[in-house]
This record gives structure tokens, C-alpha cells and sequence, in this order.
């Protein structure tokens, strides 16, 4: 039976594919610079924070390289900085700053998103087609077992860092298709069932089992059960 680490080995190089072919649709350099589904941000920006997930994932599971050698008299190099692994993608979600925080009140002036919607739909399917294709190297000829998240403060292993960006994947996949007019990826189940089963955890979580329950069998009783 593979290991959960070898199944998203597998299958985050799907889903990113899937992205790309969406972030290369027509409607979406159409609409770029129109509001998207989600609040504060234009389609540009959100195309460029699904595109994100392939670059941060070549980003992180990339294997450093050792340093420059060091010259006589060089003062020695600071050890590297050990971060905290957590022991799921449930619990890096449970202490996740924006989701402790909930949604944001208003548009950010330093959105990275925004910035990088600046440069462009062809910039973009440029950058997200050479990430996706590294990270597809990277997982066949060797990547990180544990990979940093130093803007969270702690590190995952790579199958549940794999998982957290899958969700991303999935989930800003229908935010565009909707933003745009188009209808969203169908994902294999390879990559949609572990999204799908965290989303539940995350959900059962933060509003219960009744919740969950009642949510998903009970239309006269449904509430929003959101994961975050």
C-alpha cells in the first residue's frame, strides 16, 4: 500500500497541471483587472495566488545547496534556524494566523497577489508552468522530507505540506472558474479526496460532528459550517 506521502507525490503535480490549464484560459486575461468572487482581490490577483502554489512548492521542497566555501579568516556561518515540525496539515491550519484572524477587513497595500497581477497574465502562466514543471523534477529526483514555512514559524513534512497546497489548489480553482464565467476543474480523486476529507476534519473542528452532520443531511436544518 503507498504511503500518504507517496500518493501526494503523485498528486500535487496533478492538480497544479490542472491549475495552469486554468490560469491559461482566455476569460481570465479577459477579466483580469475586474473584482473576483473573493473580496479585495481582482481576478489578476487571485489567478496569481493559485499560480503561487506551484512556486512555493518548487520553493520549498527544492534541497539547498551547500554554501559558498569559506575562505581563511571567514567568520562561520550561523547554524540554520530549527523550526518546529507539526505533526499534521489539520494542526498548521488550527494555528495559522489568517485563520485564527478570519477574513480581512478591507484591501491590503502590500499584497503580493496585487503586486504580481501588476506584471501580468503572460508573466504569469510563464512562472506557474516553470514551477509546476520543477516541482515535478523535484518529486522524482529528490525533495525535501520536511519543508520550512518560515513566514508560519514552524515546518510540515512534505506529505502535508503537498496537502495544504493541494487545498489551495482546489479550492482557488473554483473561486476563478467562478470569478470568470467557466466551469470548475473536475479533480481525480486522487488529488480531490484528501482535500475533501481535511476540509471535513477542518470543519468538524472548528463547529462539531452535529454540525457537520446537520450540514451535510439536513437541508432544513443546514448552517454554515465553513472549514475556516
Amino acid at each position: 500500500m503507498p504511503r500518504a506521502t507517496d500518493a501526494l507525490d503523485a498528486a500535487f503535480p496533478a492538480a497544479a497541471l490542472i491549475a495552469l490549464d486554468l490560469i491559461r484560459r482566455p476569460e481570465v486575461a479577459e477579466r483580469w483587472s475586474t473584482p473576483s468572487a473573493l473580496p479585495h482581490l481582482s481576478v489578476g490577483a487571485l489567478a496569481c495566488h493559485l499560480g503561487r502554489q506551484a512556486v512555493r512548492a518548487a520553493e520549498g521542497l527544492a534541497v539547498p545547496a551547500d554554501g559558498p566555501a569559506r575562505q581563511p579568516g571567514d567568520q562561520p556561518a550561523p547554524p540554520p534556524v530549527e523550526l518546529p515540525v507539526l505533526a499534521s496539515a489539520d494542526e498548521h491550519y488550527h494555528r495559522a494566523a489568517w485563520v485564527t484572524a478570519g477574513p480581512p477587513a478591507g484591501p491590503s497595500e502590500d499584497d503580493p497577489d496585487e503586486a504580481d497581477a501588476a506584471r501580468g497574465p503572460a508573466d504569469l502562466q510563464a512562472r506557474t508552468a516553470r514551477a509546476t514543471q520543477t516541482v515535478r523534477e523535484l518529486l522524482t529526483q529528490g525533495a525535501r522530507d520536511v519543508v520550512p514555512i518560515p513566514w508560519q514559524g514552524w515546518a510540515l513534512r512534505r506529505g502535508d505540506f503537498l496537502l495544504t497546497r493541494q487545498l489551495e489548489v482546489v479550492v482557488h480553482c473554483d473561486d476563478l472558474a467562478v470569478s470568470v464565467g467557466v466551469p470548475t476543474p473536475t479533480f481525480p480523486e486522487e488529488v480531490f479526496g484528501p482535500v475533501r476529507d481535511l476540509l471535513v476534519r477542518l470543519a468538524e473542528h472548528r463547529h462539531g460532528q452535529s454540525a457537520v452532520i446537520g450540514a451535510l443531511t439536513r437541508s432544513e436544518r443546514g448552517r454554515d459550517i465553513s472549514a475556516f
